[in-house]
Formats: structure tokens, sequence, C-alpha cells
């Protein structure tokens, strides 16, 4: 049998990298390459691969939110999140989103392999490193500001915040994501009432902080 994955990552020497790992192995095929997350939502559409192996850090749409629509839509297709970030915010967007396993890149070539394996396997995969952050979640869990536990953003209006956060101009979102200008500005509305939060400065930053974007 032959598995079918799509790689998403917005460098192509990565890419490069991965395709050339995994094909060595007989049974394993990459079907299609992403250089971000709206991409790689809409090839996991066309292609109904078995595994997507996710960059968390991409421009237009993260890895996180791609990740969570895609385990929305078609709950068979297991995502592997692989990223450079090893910090709490970015882990646990991606184990809430739905991966089923979480790899680092300075180890990924000595664990892909292997983790692609075990999650074929229906099982979790989490690098050792990750796994020490979700256990000290345990330990010693997150506090969160009040007024941030309620609010909660949309879907769209997290790819708004992206866009936003990433210098985009509001004609330009519009066109991105197939709708008017007035709606953008009503989603940019609603996002600043939510977070309570005023300039397009607070709303990077805050952006940042969640792991929306980053600044690579």
């Amino acid at each position: 049998m032959t598995y079918r994955i799509v790689l998403a990552d917005d460098h192509k020497i990565i890419r490069d990298g991965l395709k050339a790992l995994l094909e060595k192995e007989r049974e394993m095929e990459i079907v299609a390459e992403a250089e971000n997350g709206r991409q790689a939502l809409q090839l996991v559409r066309k292609h109904n691969p078995d595994i997507v192996i996710m960059d968390i850090s991409m421009p237009d749409l993260n890895g996180i939110d791609a990740t969570r629509q895609i385990t929305s839509e078609q709950p068979s297709v297991k995502v592997i999140a692989l990223s450079m970030h090893s910090q709490r915010q970015f882990v646990d967007g991606m184990l809430r989103a739905g991966v089923s396993a979480y790899l680092l890149k300075d180890t990924a070539f000595e664990e892909l392999v292997k983790a692609v394996r075990i999650v074929l396997s229906g099982k979790k995969y989490l690098s050792p490193d990750v796994t020490d952050i979700v256990f000290q979640d345990y330990r010693q869990p997150p506090v969160f500001d009040a007024a941030e536990q309620t609010a909660e953003l949309t879907q769209r209006e997290r790819e708004v915040l992206q866009l936003i956060a990433e210098g985009r101009a509001t004609k330009e979102i519009a066109s991105r994501l197939h709708i008017s200008v007035k709606t953008v500005e009503t989603h940019r509305k609603h996002i600043m009432e939510k977070l309570d939060l005023h300039t397009v400065a607070e709303l990077t930053k805050y952006a940042i902080r969640e792991g929306i974007t980053s600044l690579e």
C-alpha cells in the first residue's frame, strides 16, 4: 500500500529535503507541495492524502488554522506538525487544532519517518522536547487574562487578523479571501472590539504572541 503525503512549508529547501527523505521509503509518495496554509487546504481537498506534514509559521494562512480546517473537514487525514517553535502557544495551538504529531525541525530528519509510521498506525507522536512542554502544562497550568479568555475569534476573524498583521491592505485582504472590502472592515472592527485592541501595532503584537503569525 502507498501512503499519500502533502508537504506544507514556505521554504522550498525544507520541502525538497523532506521529499528526498520520505521518498526513500517505498510506501510513501509525495502527491503535492504547498507554500502556505491556504494552498495546503486546497491541495488536501483535491488529493485527499493520508498525511499532511504542516509547518506552523506560513504566510497567508498559518499552520494552526489550516490544520483546524483540515481536521474538521476531513478527520481521516492525519496532520504532523513540523516547526522550529517549541514555545507553549505553538504546541498548544497545534494540539488543539487536532495534529497527530508534533516535531521540531532541528530533529525532523531523525524522527520524521518514525513519526509518520506511528501516526499511520493510529497513535500519536511528540518530539521529546515537546513532551516536556506538555507535561509542564499539567504541572503548571497557564494563567490567562480574563478578557482574552472570552475573546474567542471566529476562523474568518483569525484569517483576517493574520493578514492585517502581515501588513496586507484592506483591498488585498478582500481579494485573497473573496469577500468585500466592507466585510473586511467589519471583521477588523469585531476583532478590535473582542480583543479590546485599538491599533494595527497592537493587533500584530497579539497575533505574534498567540502564534497566528510570526516574525520570520
